[in-house]
């Protein structure tokens, strides 16, 4: 009766929907990748044996390597996404623009971090593999620069939305709650990338941040991407 229970009780039917998708195993894969990062940092800097970092080091590594294959032709989603969002008649001109550079952005981070995981799997050495990787960064950081500045620019416009309700109005006080749940998204993405952005900006060099903020930060914007996912499979 109690194994009975445990099988057929909603969660795990809610999490076996989870694990089937794609980027639900992602963000899993990505949260232990970047936490690894972090805790091999702080192990080194606290002065641990290597016997004690390498197994977060290997995490770090062959999850990074696992993830870098299932996003292998995810590129053209991207490209296909900038097509679409640059051929709409609909969409404010400002988020399209940004919603036309985020996607060109990380279809072409997709495409140079394509190429690369044939050098990092060892299957065929690239001379460019380190020049082709910092592009691919280069890239990501764009892509996730206009998102954010999407992201600034919708706060502005939810905030212009919520000084022109009136809040004596039955309609008006549903349309502020409207107002402020997509207020709340916004702000949960902004922070994801954010967070996301000290990851190519440090391997650029744009910023100065080490791999235990690095981890830490990838570590926030994963589980934000876990819960995220977590509540679009309910």
């Amino acid at each position: 009766m109690v194994a009975d229970a445990l099988i057929y009780h909603p969660s795990v039917a809610h999490y076996l929907r989870y694990v089937a998708t794609t980027v639900g195993r992602d963000k899993l894969l990505r949260t232990l990748q970047y936490f690894s990062r972090f805790y091999a940092w702080y192990l080194f800097r606290t002065n641990h044996p290597s016997s004690q970092i390498a197994p977060f080091d290997a995490i770090k590594k062959q999850f990074g390597l696992s993830r870098k294959l299932m996003r292998v032709g995810k590129n053209i989603e991207h490209f296909k996404a900038a097509a679409q969002a640059a051929d709409s008649k609909t969409m404010d001109p400002v988020l399209k623009y940004c919603a036309v550079g985020r996607q060109l952005g990380y279809g072409m981070y997709l495409s140079f971090d394509t190429v690369t995981y044939l050098d990092a799997a060892g299957i065929r050495p690239i001379s460019s593999a380190k020049r082709l990787q910092q592009e691919a960064y280069r890239a990501w950081f764009f892509g996730i620069f206009f998102n954010t500045v999407a992201g600034v620019y919708t706060l502005y416009q939810l905030r212009q939305r919520a000084l022109s309700i009136d809040r004596k109005d039955g309609e008006g006080v549903v349309e502020l709650k409207k107002v402020e749940r997509e207020r709340n998204a916004t702000n949960v993405q902004l922070i994801s990338d954010l967070c996301d952005l000290t990851v190519p900006a440090a391997a650029l060099g744009y910023a100065n941040l080490d791999d235990g903020f690095v981890g830490l930060a990838g570590t926030v914007s994963s589980l934000i991407g876990v819960w995220s996912q977590w509540k679009k499979t309910a």
